[in-house]
């Protein structure tokens, strides 16, 4: 709303519709193309349209509050064939859904303009990038596509109020660059790289305080200071200066009436823009309190120059504040923007070269040197490193890199040098997908955000009612003073709009999702965030969730005589042939420990007991413990290797010696209860050894059960698919409260319906691909693991990007946390309107309402909010 001047009613040639199919970087915003058509980041259509419907996405900055987005909407609607319009304010986008045999991307920008806002796109053969850090809201931005558009030669605009950038694609034979910072700056607002010849990154605005709104509102505050020094100070001087329609004007009057031209310009203009769509908002509101306390005065001698006056100033002043409140909202997301570089050096013929990202090709190989940022996403083929995933994953430990290995545009090379493969374009990365995702998630609108809409709906009107009543019945009922009731009425008005109610659930969810993406938790919308601080149950899957999902040697125990060495020597030639994850587990240890091959020769897969091979010409075995009792071997009597005298396992007296161990019912059932799976090596007359290997627990994944149970989650449950004994197993090292074992995929989606009818709110966590069902069918899906995988990070709600379980606490504790700063927000807000609106009959002024009932909860709001962006993965470091 913080608006520097008008656009233009002429419909802008070429303006930009956009269609993300052609190369969108969502690291920059999103694109409008000439075409007109939309596909959203999810390969859909946006939400609310119709799957057979054209969808067009406009950057529309100026719209930056509830009023202006209502504005644009109704104007929009105006139009035939318009099937949805979602606008989004926090990003300064709308989407539209539309019948294109009856209406066109041209006629919807048309329409946005003629409610005041400026319309704006990018991408193609000639692209420049302008900061124009005023344009703060979906009006400024209005205005300034209006400018865009007008221009000859202009092929596509996109307009960026979250990051206050302009990009503009052009064609030069017509246009040149400086004729398009002319129309930028001619539509009223400042270009700050306005010589560069292309503007590299996104930039970061200059103080809002030092803007040009900003200095009409500091000279309209110097007359208003100088009205009221004549007005109550200097009584000698403030003479009559000049007489309008019978009245007397005094030369503090003067000076409040040039405060009132200074300073409400920009209002009354937004104010005609509402009239004209017959949008009931904030600037139509303010317009008609100032304009109507100039026509009382100069009319009807009523000398309310002071009110127009303090209105014109205190509300550009907290415009002011509401634009500096929103671009520290928006910073969060700025953040995120400015971790991928704009340039990679590349090794192309033989010689290094620095060129812009987006003009690096897949397979090319980039070179990172120390200290560096990661460009592109890539798999390392030269060198070794440790890369900080924290940008990405939340990972606080940098990971080892080396040859093979997968890194993420936008971490950081900490040490070594790396080259580096590209797999996928810079609009296609993972950092590129994690920014689209976020911009996106901010249209999902919860549960709260859609009842303060609706309440707004009716607010407004009822409330200038009761100010349009106050100003007429008690002067003509009762015989008040009309001047004081009409002042009264005036103050009723200002308290109207329910901006600061109605930017309060927005704002929060932008923060809460922003700050969660930068611990590396990706939450796909704001009612999933809303969800996810309402959970009563967790249900989480086992393997690659609780575990690590790689199985690993866990003992090695030596029988007969043989040490651990050789039962691994043994064990590696009999599973080096094999594809089992079993065998690849035993080879993987062996190799570890550098034990020698042997010679093999004979393999053989005995289905579903084991496998045989002659090892150096000896025929041996390895497998369950019954493939041995099939070769006659009496698994209770067995004679285990001991160290010093000292039996290495659990002893049976058996017989004369005191080694002798009973596998059957002793080692192999313990080993079993830990959620190991055994398996047997030996000859067809001696039993070597027994191996076990199980899938490796994840070190933090009893203190995460234990960090929910704190936060107040009632009930977390394990679904596996697994054997019952392993399940339970893994469940008592847990700690969880109940274990689902040999659990068919849409037997979890039973289980979790089951827990929706138990418990209600019931968020499922998996590994976002075998357990999509239950992910789906949950209130809440999460993904493990999701950085660099597609599958993962369209099919779950809301993805941990790492394999971090502390991100899952931290996750439950900022979206509880979030839920409690909406509610504080809504009811905040809502409290202090109902609080002044009570004051208004017993004398509250004018400037009291703006300040506190307008800039004051506007501040407050936002500021509250932004505490979400402290909450920490780490317990004991969140506010």
């Amino acid at each position: 709303m913080t608006d520097e001047a008008p656009g233009s009613d002429t419909a802008p040639s070429g303006r930009g519709a956009a269609q993300s199919s052609g190369g969108r970087d969502p690291r920059r915003g999103r694109r409008q193309d000439a075409d007109g058509e939309h596909h959203s980041s999810r390969g859909g259509p946006p939400e609310g349209s119709l799957d057979d419907e054209t969808a067009v996405e406009l950057t529309v900055p100026g719209m930056d509050c509830a009023s202006c987005a209502k504005k644009v909407e109704a104007s929009v609607r105006q139009l035939e064939g318009i099937d949805s319009v979602d606008p989004q304010v926090t990003s300064g986008r709308l989407l539209v859904g539309y019948d294109e045999s009856e209406t066109d991307a041209d006629a919807i920008s048309d329409r946005v303009e003629k409610a005041g806002y400026t319309v704006e796109a990018s991408s193609g053969p000639r692209t420049a990038q302008f900061d124009v850090p005023d344009m703060d809201c979906a009006s400024c931005a209005g205005k300034v596509e209006n400018a865009l558009g007008s221009v000859r030669g202009v092929r596509r605009y996109e307009t960026r109020p979250t990051s206050g950038t302009v990009r503009v694609e052009f064609d030069e034979r017509t246009v040149s660059r400086r004729r398009l910072v002319d129309a930028i700056e001619d539509a009223g607002y400042a270009v700050t790289n306005a010589e560069e010849d292309d503007a590299a990154g996104v930039g970061r605005p200059d103080s809002v305080w030092r803007s040009q709104r900003a200095v009409k509102t500091w000279i309209s505050g110097a007359f208003v200071g100088l009205g009221l020094l004549f007005e109550f100070v200097l009584r000698g001087p403030n003479v009559e200066v000049l007489g309008v329609l019978g009245r007397e004007v005094l030369l503090a009057d003067v000076l409040f009436l040039v405060a009132v031209a200074v300073g409400g310009q920009t209002i009354v203009r937004n104010g005609y823009y509402s009239a004209r769509n017959w949008n009931l908002d904030i600037d139509l509101l303010m317009s008609g309190a100032i304009v109507g306390a100039l026509v009382a005065s100069l009319g009807f001698g009523a000398a309310l120059y002071f009110e127009a006056a303090t209105l014109a100033f205190l509300f550009s002043v907290a415009e002011l504040l509401e634009r500096y409140s929103m671009d520290r909202t928006r910073d969060s997301l700025r953040e995120l923007m400015d971790l991928s570089p704009d340039e990679a050096t590349v090794r192309r013929d033989g010689t290094e070269v620095t060129v812009p990202v987006d003009d690096v090709r897949v397979g090319e190989v980039v070179l990172v040197r120390p200290g560096e940022n990661v460009p592109m996403d890539g798999e390392v083929v030269n060198g070794e490193s440790a890369v900080n995933q924290a940008p990405i994953t939340g990972e606080s430990v940098p990971v080892d890199k080396t040859t093979g290995d997968e890194v993420y545009a936008g971490t950081v090379n900490e040490g070594g040098y790396l080259e580096v493969k590209v797999t996928s374009e810079a609009s296609d990365n993972t950092i590129s997908r994690v920014v689209s995702m976020v911009e996106d998630a901010q249209s999902n609108k919860t549960d709260r955000e859609q009842f303060v809409e609706r309440f707004a709906h009716y607010y407004t009107p009822a409330v200038v009612s009761v100010a349009l009543a106050a100003m007429v019945i008690p002067p003509l009922a009762f015989g008040a003073d009309w001047v004081t009731w009409f002042v009264r009425g005036l103050t009723l008005i200002v308290l109207a709009c329910p901006c600061a109610f109605v930017i309060s659930t927005p704002v929060s969810v932008v923060s809460g999702i922003t700050s969660a993406a930068k611990n590396g938790v990706l939450i796909k919308g704001g009612d999933h965030l809303e969800a996810m601080g309402e959970v009563d149950a967790v249900a989480l899957d086992k393997t690659g969730t609780l575990t690590k999902g790689e199985l690993v040697v866990t003992d090695v125990v030596p029988l007969n005589d043989n040490t651990e060495e050789d039962v691994l020597r043994c064990a590696r030639g009999l599973e080096t042939r094999s594809e089992h994850p079993i065998g690849e587990a035993i080879v993987a240890q062996a190799d570890d420990r550098g034990v020698d091959d042997r010679e093999v020769d004979g393999f053989e897969s005995i289905t579903g007991k084991g496998v045989r091979a002659d090892l150096d010409g000896t025929p041996h075995f390895a497998g369950k413990p019954g493939l041995f009792e099939e070769l006659g071997f009496d698994l209770s009597h067995v004679h285990a290797t001991t160290e010093g005298g000292t039996v290495t396992t659990t002893s049976r007296h058996l017989c004369e010696r005191n080694d002798c161990v009973d596998l059957l019912e002793g080692t192999v059932p313990r080993l079993q209860s830990e959620g190991k799976t055994v398996v047997l090596v030996g000859t067809d007359d001696e039993l070597e050894g027994v191996i076990a290997v199980a899938d490796e627990l994840r070190p933090d994944a009893a203190a995460m059960v234990e960090r929910l149970h704190d936060l107040g989650v009632a009930h977390v449950v394990m679904l596996t698919g697994d054997n019952e004994r392993t399940a339970n197993a893994i469940a008592e090292q847990v700690g969880v409260d109940d274990v689902r074992a040999e659990l068919l995929p849409e037997e979890k989606v039973d289980a979790v319906e089951a827990l929706q009818r138990e418990y209600g709110t019931v968020a499922m966590v998996g590994d976002g691909i075998n357990d999509a069902p239950a992910l789906a069918t949950a209130d809440v899906g999460v993904a493990m693991g999701a950085a660099g995988t597609d599958t993962a990070l369209e099919t779950a709600d809301i993805a941990l990007m790492g394999d971090d379980l502390s991100r899952l606490p931290y996750l439950y504790d900022l979206s509880h946390r979030a839920n409690g700063v909406i509610r504080q927000n809504i009811w905040t807000s809502l409290g202090a309107k109902a609080v002044l609106a009570v004051a208004v009959p017993f004398g509250l002024p004018i400037w009291a309402a703006v300040l506190f009932g307008d800039a004051g909860m506007t501040v407050g709001v936002t500021g509250n909010a932004m505490r979400l962006s402290r909450v920490r993965a780490t317990p004991g470091e969140s506010p």
